[in-house]
């Protein structure tokens, strides 16, 4: 049995209030090199720790003392959960830097660009994320403040974009708990981050007609060539931007039926590019023959083809708030599936899943799947109605 560390005076309540409130904390030994303190204010003390090892001498509060309030409210604790989170914190040891919510997302990165994988998941978290919180160590993170975060999110945004977020951000921490054995605090990211229900709701895509789709590549060929010719292949392959971005002049295959050789997007758990096979129409492959290296080229980033982009939806009578490059996406995924495309097939040529498809497009699916049931309704009304009612006949 662990032998209880005591200490009369700053113990027990009644004793804590007993004493004259000071600046200096009141300490007590629990092991070499570390120590508890207690400093008493006129409202509540507080519990101190002090480390003094091996030249690493540092103090941090820890908490607040249950003088007036129970323990378990907030960051109130008693003088025997005070002893026990002390340990902790002399355990993980102090805000160095290395061991900071900011240090794991920048790793995080890291580990992403290493793998191939996109670099924006950390880049969306770190925008989350306040100061305050990159500064705190991985270690000491706690379900409540986590949860305050999360929340402060959705205030903000859908909570797809929430979940999201939350995601990338517990991947990051997850990182940081595999490469430091004293991250023992997974429970409070898991709990503190876990997913919002409300994202379960079928999302909201917005489906162009083709008229839509012409008009705004016509505005994109007005802006420049190259935004034109990357929304051209954006709604002509359905593609996602980070697709179109890795499609190389090789990759184009012509002929009688020209495709694209289109690279997957490492979504999810994918970990190798994979490329499949997406017919075109001959006049696009044409215009695309004859590149090297990149076959789209791209005078700007991410960010400012967005904004481009968005100025020529509006150029084309659209509302850019609504209508992103993903529009051409989700309109060509939608394309197919009312042309009777195999939903498999869709899937495939658009690297997304059939599950994925039916969550996110199923009132298409409903109305695709309508028209061909109907071609298959045994027709009876006419047959029935050329014999007379048999009661009529007896009577």
């Amino acid at each position: 049995m662990v032998q209880r560390v005591r200490a009369q005076n700053i113990e027990s309540r009644s004793a804590r209030l007993k004493l004259k409130p000071r600046k200096k904390p009141w300490f007590v030994k629990i092991k070499r090199g570390l120590s508890l303190g207690y400093r008493r204010t006129k409202a509540d003390g507080s519990w101190i720790v002090r480390v003094t090892k091996g030249g690493d001498d540092w103090t941090e509060r820890i908490g607040t003392a249950d003088d007036h309030d129970p323990a378990g409210i907030g960051d109130i604790l008693d003088y025997d959960q005070a002893v026990e989170k002390a340990k902790e914190h002399a355990n993980i040891g102090k805000a160095t830097g290395d061991n900071t919510v900011g240090a794991a997302l920048d790793r995080y990165e890291a580990d992403l660009k290493t793998r191939g994988g996109d670099v924006n998941n950390a880049k969306r978290v770190r925008s989350c994320v306040k100061q305050s919180l990159k500064a705190k160590v991985v270690g000491r993170l706690t379900v409540a403040e986590l949860k305050e975060f999360r929340d402060g999110l959705a205030e903000k945004m859908s909570a797809a974009a929430v979940n999201r977020i939350c995601v990338a951000f517990k991947a990051a921490l997850n990182l940081a708990a595999k490469t430091d054995d004293r991250i023992m605090n997974r429970k409070a990211w898991a709990d503190g981050l876990e997913a919002i229900s409300d994202a379960d709701v079928e999302p909201r895509n917005v489906i162009l007609g083709e008229a839509q789709v012409r008009s705004i590549i016509a505005s994109c060929y007005r802006h420049s060539p190259e935004l034109g010719e990357f929304a051209e292949v954006a709604a002509v392959t359905g593609a996602r931007p980070i697709q179109l971005e890795r499609l190389q002049g090789d990759d184009l295959q012509r002929g009688k039926a020209p495709r694209l050789m289109m690279p997957s997007s490492k979504k999810g758990r994918k970990k190798v590019i994979k490329r499949v096979p997406v017919p075109i129409t001959p006049g696009l492959a044409q215009r695309l023959n004859g590149r090297a290296g990149l076959l789209l080229l791209q005078p700007w980033n991410a960010r400012v083809r967005g904004l481009r982009f968005a100025d020529c939806v509006k150029d084309a009578g659209l509302d850019p708030a609504e209508v992103t490059l993903y529009a051409l996406r989700h309109s060509s995924i939608v394309r197919h599936l009312l042309a009777g495309t195999p939903i498999r097939v869709v899937a495939v040529l658009h690297d997304t899943s059939v599950p994925m498809i039916e969550k996110a497009y199923s009132r298409f699916i409903a109305d695709h799947s309508d028209d061909i049931a109907r071609k298959a309704l045994l027709e009876t009304s006419a047959e029935i109605h050329q014999f007379p009612n048999k009661e009529a006949t007896q009577s």
